[in-house]
């Protein structure tokens, strides 16, 4: 049975390895919001939604700053009014619930905050809890844990749409490493990549029209840009190495993706077009995983030393890198400021201005390869 090519990149050595540095914390400073107008779950859902966001402390009505208020009478409707009495927002979302409530806290942080929302967007990861590598969805607090896939094979690399709509991933139902795609609202799946050898990691573009995967179909294992389906794929680098693990510029024009090229995997960045790849300067000699932040600033990444796994994330701009926990398979959220890894039996959000990590999912078995929607 041929193996997934990021399966072959973590088993090589490393080569060189440079000191770690020390993660930086900076202090953010959080708004007082007081909530009124919900009760039961969807305020707790709130509640930790605004408190996930890493922008506000929820607190009672003398102390707040804002106040959010919700009816959900024929549908949620939500409002945020500062002390002053000004309205940043004011909003009908037609259902009630728990989808209705994270949409709230996204149009909250939008709203006070000026950054994108993560409490909508859904997560993708593998875990082996049946005694299979099968692939899971849930929410971005880890709540309406699903098991997606039923294989009772292995399951592995998911790159979910950046809507949160469907899904890719590398399955061996045919005893091959092929791509299939499921829509999450229907469990429709179609097998949309199986040339011969590996075909594996496949991520969607930001706009959910591409995709980016490694295949070795033509002998060495590659990137390659498809449609969305799975067509007409067109091969982007060219070497004698193992290229894996592609991660999308936010404005569709780039990739970051890993290779051992040179001796023990390193990033390099390419034109989506294709053209001579860019060996980005990470300070570490074992390089993979990499997740780019919708932003463009920055990249996560893994890093390895000693057989165990880190989280480090290189500034595009400035170059420097810092680590910032140990885990594996580092995906950013929407804001450019949460990160999800893998750790054991854990799922893992790490707010990167703060350090505050919290524990999303645990008792799926080992977790690996998280992907969030953004």
């Amino acid at each position: 049975m041929r193996i997934a090519i990021a399966s072959l990149l973590f088993l090589l050595p490393s080569l060189a390895h440079a000191e770690e540095p020390k993660i930086r914390i900076v202090k953010s400073t959080k708004m007082n919001i007081a909530i009124t107008g919900l009760s039961g779950g969807d305020l707790d859902t709130l509640k930790r939604d605004l408190a996930n966001s890493g922008f506000f402390t929820v607190t009672g009505a003398d102390q707040a700053q804002f106040t959010a208020s919700a009816s959900e009478s024929g549908g949620l409707h939500g409002t945020v009014t500062a002390k002053d009495g000004a309205v940043p927002l004011s909003k009908n979302y037609g259902t009630s619930g728990r989808a209705a409530v994270h949409r709230f806290a996204d149009d909250i942080t939008q709203a006070l905050a000026g950054v994108r929302g993560i409490a909508s967007t859904k997560i993708a990861f593998v875990g082996s809890r049946t005694g299979k590598k099968e692939i899971y969805t849930c929410d971005a607090d880890g709540s309406n844990l699903v098991q997606l896939t039923h294989d009772d094979t292995i399951s592995v690399s998911p790159g979910i749409s950046p809507d949160g709509s469907s899904l890719v991933y590398t399955g061996y139902q045919s005893g091959y490493a092929d791509v299939y795609r499921i829509t999450l609202a229907s469990g429709g799946r179609t097998r949309i990549l199986k040339y011969p050898g590996t075909n594996s990691g496949a991520k969607f573009s930001p706009d959910g029209g591409r995709i980016a995967v490694t295949l070795s179909k033509d002998g060495n294992p590659e990137i390659y840009v498809t449609g969305s389906g799975g067509g007409s794929p067109r091969r982007i680098t060219r070497t004698p190495g193992v290229e894996s693990s592609p991660t999308w510029s936010p404005d569709g024009t780039e990739l970051i993706y890993s290779s051992d090229d040179s001796g023990s995997p390193q990033l390099y960045r390419v034109s989506a077009a294709g053209g001579t790849p860019q060996k980005l300067a990470t300070g570490f000699g074992y390089n993979t995983a990499p997740s780019w932040s919708p932003d463009g600033k920055k990249v996560a990444f893994n890093t390895r030393s000693g057989g165990s796994f880190s989280v480090a994330v290189l500034d595009l701009d400035g170059g420097a890198t810092r680590t910032v926990g140990e885990g594996e398979g580092p995906a950013w959220g929407a804001d450019s400021r949460h990160l999800i890894f893998a750790s054991g039996s854990s799922l893992v959000m790490l707010d990167t201005q703060t350090g505050t990590r919290t524990t999303l999912v645990g008792g799926a078995g080992k977790i690996s390869e998280p992907t969030w929607s953004r």
